[in-house]
């Protein structure tokens, strides 16, 4: 299931049939496992036979027929909850996009926990032609009016970036939203980028929020820098304000990681701090193996998990950008 591998399990008995374990995946959203019977283990055996690949067009339309399925229904959605839901992660949730997407030029993974209880963390991304669009987001407080401060923050940002707005337009409207939303008594620190999928170059704005994190090779390059401004909706910027946008080239390969303060400042029961140099030391040993985005934010968010031992004082939030390098000429494989 981490490498998308389609695994062949032996009957009991010599004869009986075999079981075939295959991936369900919508784009590059896991979504579950399929298993099939199958009298024939000699044709499974073979990745090139027919029957193989009828079982994997058959895991593939699956995959479709959930996915679509889970946006006119409830009953999926909640065959997936091992518990309560809270008010403040439902609305956490009706916002992201999917927390994976993947191409030949850009990959992407998100991560929210606690995820039955998130509150003013959120992320958001586009991918369009040419270039990825990136956000993540982090509300005053706790609770329920945390949570709220989302909805202006990410539904501007949404508005302002679908309108064709420059990166510091962009960063004016969500604080317009914000401020207009709250009267200046909440707040949300952020950070917005843009990446040009064709060239790496890197551009980002950053309102009080921690410095996204470039790692090359699985090694902490440097933190992104750029003169922090004020948190989104705060209420002391005028009209003609114009936020600092901070420039970084890309190499092929790069990872670059946007997170909240609640992954490296929570600690322990015995009152070790997760920090960055944790942070960072997991993300390397998963590039290491040459694991996805994905699998590389759900190993890490299941060491914050296991550090905190499930209980998190504060949101915690990731998402983990790869640009894999130009793209080849026409024709080449990707």
């Amino acid at each position: 299931y981490q490498h998308d591998e389609v695994i062949v399990q032996p009957g009991p008995d010599a004869g009986s049939p075999v079981t075939v374990w295959l991936p369900l995946r919508d784009g590059a959203d896991r979504l579950g496992v399929l298993s099939v019977a199958v009298a024939d283990d000699a044709a499974v055996a073979e990745p090139d036979s027919r029957l193989s690949r009828l079982l994997r067009r058959l895991a593939a339309i699956v995959s479709d027929l959930v996915a679509l399925r889970t946006q006119y229904g409830d009953s999926i959605v909640a065959a997936t909850r091992s518990t309560e839901v809270g008010l403040a992660a439902e609305i956490q949730w009706g916002l992201l996009p999917p927390l994976t997407f993947e191409s030949p030029h850009v990959a992407i993974a998100g991560l929210l926990e606690p995820a039955y209880d998130v509150a003013g963390d959120s992320v958001d991304y586009a991918v369009d032609p040419g270039v990825a669009h990136l956000a993540i987001f982090d509300g005053m407080g706790h609770g329920l009016g945390s949570a709220q401060l989302a909805i202006p923050s990410v539904s501007a940002y949404r508005n302002a970036r679908r309108s064709g707005c420059s990166l510091v337009a962009t960063a004016s409207a969500v604080d317009q939203a914000v401020e207009a939303a709250f009267g200046g008594d909440a707040y949300s620190t952020a950070v917005l980028a843009e990446l040009d999928t064709g060239t790496g170059h890197l551009t980002w704005v950053n309102a009080g929020h921690p410095e996204p994190l470039l790692l090359r090779s699985g090694r902490l390059i440097r933190s992104l820098h750029v003169d922090p401004d004020l948190p989104f909706g705060i209420g002391l910027h005028d009209s003609d304000h114009r936020y600092g946008v901070g420039t970084d080239q890309l190499e092929p390969g790069d990872h670059v990681l946007f997170y909240t303060d609640g992954v490296v400042e929570g600690h322990s029961p015995d009152g070790e701090q997760f920090g960055v140099e944790r942070l960072v030391d997991l993300l390397s040993r998963n590039v290491a193996e040459n694991l996805s985005a994905a699998e590389s934010m759900r190993r890490v968010g299941r060491a914050l998990v296991a550090h905190h031992a499930a209980h998190l004082a504060d949101d915690a939030s990731m998402l983990l950008v790869q640009w894999p390098g130009p793209p080849g000429p026409p024709g080449a494989s990707a």
